[in-house]
């Protein structure tokens, strides 16, 4: 059998590699050339660069209304930041590495500073951008004043050039953003901080000038506090809108098991809170709202929480709607539970003792009877059952209790034992 032989040849051939060409391309020939032109051009910016600086606070003078109010406020300050911005984009085109983390430090600083001082955005961004156009402009005339013939070379910098202001204004708005971020969150505990003050009746009066800046509510106003329980945690926007209809200036504060919300009512009456209109939706399934009477002050809005607590309290557990005035007497049982404990085991209590099913139906008749306003016909109405069996029903409880539902008195007595009996049964 034959071997198959290759000439050295063919090997050499096959293995040697193509060798590159060594000598520079004309590109690389371009980018070195117009790198040049850039600095020579950056240098001769750096040394008018007070100039520069006064083109630029000029230009946005004249084109952005917000940086004119800031310069009017401090006219130094405006052209030092301008000036020390310009440096570090000027000195970052002739030794990148060496300013980059300078140049990027500054433009950060530069944007957190103007979101504390409440500077719009855009009109951070247009001073950033117009900063760059000036540079480039600035480029431009230079080399055309010393080397018409290089302006052309300018071109293949521009990019660069332009990415460097995009890049700092991205890190402006940033930092801007941040910012705005912290400082919103700060103003958003420092306001949970004062409104809390306020509802649990702790502030300063030295604070209450602040709280009435910060809530955007005045100090000397006429206030009711709103207590809103139930409903879906992560939905309160139904619940308080039941509570307090849109247009009404209020502030709410979210608490653990029950929202407030700090309503104010100027213009209504001395004696009850205003009914605004249109009345406010009915509340959701489960939702109970109680409003407390009117206060006079900021620094009275503890008071005025305590109040729509007690309303709260009147409400019943299914939901539903209370105003403290239009219930005081079980207002008066809710705030005292002990002595309405006591009211309701001292009058009911013969009957309370009877066994459960005769217990609940003289109960229940007892109740409907004084909701029909005495009315035995209406009260046998609503129970299925005729008149004189509510009547019969009704001296029985009389023979129990010993009170007779014809004296003032002892009818007053009845009515609030069972006010006492529902609202404090657990």
């Amino acid at each position: 059998m034959q071997h198959a032989v290759r000439s050295r040849a063919a090997i050499r051939s096959g293995l040697t590699p193509v060798p590159r060409p060594r000598t520079p391309s004309v590109a690389s020939l371009i980018d070195a050339d117009a790198l040049y032109v850039l600095h020579r051009a950056a240098r001769a910016l750096l040394d008018d660069l007070p100039g520069l600086t006064d083109r630029l606070v000029a230009a946005l003078h004249e084109q952005e209304p917000a940086y004119r109010a800031a310069a009017a406020k401090d006219p130094s300050g405006t052209w030092q930041e301008a000036h020390r911005s310009l440096r570090y984009s000027v000195n970052s085109l002739v030794d990148p590495r060496g300013t980059r983390d300078a140049a990027r430090r500054c433009s950060w600083r530069i944007g957190a500073a103007r979101a504390e001082q409440g500077l719009p955005l855009d009109a951070l961004l247009h001073a950033f951008r117009l900063g760059g156009s000036l540079v480039w402009q600035g480029l431009i005339e230079e080399t055309s004043r010393t080397a018409p013939e290089d302006v052309r070379l300018l071109v293949h910098v521009a990019a660069d050039v332009w990415d460097f202001v995009d890049e700092h204004c991205t890190l402006a708005a940033d930092a801007y953003r941040q910012t705005e971020w912290q400082l919103g969150r700060r103003r958003r505990d420092r306001a949970r901080l004062l409104a809390a003050g306020l509802l649990d009746g702790t502030s300063r009066i030295a604070d209450l000038p602040e709280a009435a800046q910060v809530l955007d509510l005045p100090e000397h106003g006429r206030y009711v506090v709103v207590a809103v329980a139930g409903g879906h945690p992560s939905r309160p926007d139904a619940a308080r809108a039941a509570a307090v209809p849109d247009g009404t200036r209020v502030h709410w504060h979210a608490g653990t098991d029950v929202d407030y919300g700090i309503v104010l009512v100027d213009g209504a009456g001395d004696d009850v809170p205003p009914e605004p209109e249109p009345a406010p939706a009915a509340p959701p399934p489960g939702v109970r709202i109680g409003v407390g009477s009117p206060v006079a002050g900021l620094a009275a809005v503890g008071e005025a929480r305590r109040l729509a607590d007690t309303a709260l309290g009147v409400c019943p557990e299914t939901g539903g709607r209370v105003r403290l005035a239009d219930h005081l007497p079980a207002a008066l049982v809710v705030s005292s539970p002990d002595l309405g404990g006591a009211l309701a085991q001292k009058v009911l209590g013969p009957l309370l003792r009877l066994e459960p099913a005769d217990r609940e139906v003289l109960l229940d008749t007892l109740t409907t009877w004084l909701d029909c306003d005495g009315s035995a016909q209406r009260a046998g109405e609503r129970l299925y059952c005729h008149r004189n069996t509510v009547l019969n029903r009704l001296r029985r409880c009389e023979q129990l209790t010993g009170r007779s539902l014809a004296r003032p008195a002892d009818l007053v007595e009845i009515s609030l034992a069972l006010t006492a009996r529902r609202l404090l049964r657990d």
